[in-house]
């Protein structure tokens, strides 16, 4: 039970820092102060105390869902262990299977996508359809990512393939590994509605995905919403730094080695906050058109990561 209240604390409480870092690296890009990397606590407390503005036409669907996609992302969570240690591997909630926890965050994207449709809202309605494509195009170069570090720890649990990862001297270092974590940056790009896929700081009606979708949500409810798409991105992003680079050398036993590990954990996950914010300033938004472009080299990518085990991973 302490190391699931130790997962639900970091990863609720990490989840926002994580958008405060990456907006930091794209204002410092462009020579302006920018927000503090905490706003987006503020902006959640702030909202959580704001009234809701509900719509005559709305159903059941639009009250239930901020609370079905906060809960579903938050069961995500508990599936996937943010330190690799002995003890947070082995704990009874940890290390979920890979494809409960991929159609846990699937069940959550089903009633945003409801949500975005329940109001008959112009641009509610094009940001689900938009999220539907989206999802679909990048669910298959995933799958096919996570089944070929399966092969490799000789499982889909998720503790047993981050066990395998920390055993690898360097990880990264196989071919293997090096294309599915392309493949995995791709997919963290996409699953959270991030440039090149999608600009979430704009909403211009042509470029709107998750925000179109959330555009009549207000109060307690955009703050759940919000928060969610927060902690997804930081279990994505969990999913990656365990993987690829996880802690491979002996950690001191007991309470200090595990809060040695979970701010090497909190440190790693900053890093590759930055490196979004770098891909960020550095790129461009695709047209929507292109974005199966985009999803077709992460299937490609993926399926060459495949074959890859099998000629040399092995």
């Amino acid at each position: 039970m302490i190391y699931i209240i130790l997962q639900l604390i970091i990863i609720i409480g990490l989840a926002p820092l994580m958008n405060g870092i990456i907006r930091k690296i794209k204002a410092i890009s462009q020579k302006r102060k920018g927000a503090s990397v905490f706003q987006m606590y503020y902006d959640i407390s702030k909202l959580m105390r704001k009234d809701m503005v509900v719509s005559d036409t709305a159903s059941w669907i639009y009250t239930a869902a901020p609370y079905v996609v906060f809960g579903s992302t938050v069961a995500a969570a508990l599936l996937v262990p943010v330190c690799a240690t002995e003890g947070w591997l082995n704990s009874a909630f940890m290390g979920g299977d890979a494809l409960v926890f991929l159609y846990t965050l699937a069940l959550g994207r089903f009633f945003l996508m409801l949500a975005g449709l329940d109001t008959g809202s112009t641009f509610g309605g094009m940001g689900s359809s938009r999220e539907g494509l989206i999802s679909s195009l990048l669910e298959p170069s995933m799958l096919i990512g996570l089944f070929t570090l399966g092969l490799a720890s000789g499982s889909l649990s998720i503790s047993r393939m981050m066990a395998e990862s920390t055993a690898k001297a360097v990880p990264v270092l196989n071919p293997a590994y090096i294309v599915i974590f392309i493949v995995m940056i791709i997919v963290l790009l996409a699953e959270t509605c991030r440039i090149p896929v999608d600009d979430p700081a704009t909403h211009l009606e042509l470029t709107m995905v998750h925000e179109a979708m959330i555009l009549e949500y207000s109060g307690r409810q955009l703050a759940l919403m919000e928060l969610a798409a927060s902690v997804k991105q930081l279990i994505i992003m969990t999913l990656i730094v365990n993987m690829f680079f996880p802690i491979t050398f002996a950690l001191p036993a007991g309470a200090a080695g595990v809060a040695l590990a979970i701010l090497l954990y909190a440190a790693r996950v900053m890093l590759l906050s930055v490196l979004i914010g770098i891909v960020e300033v550095c790129t461009v938004k695709l047209r929507f058109f292109s974005v199966p472009n985009l999803a077709a080299i992460a299937f490609i990518l993926a399926l060459f990561g495949f074959v890859n085990y099998f000629v040399l991973g092995r």
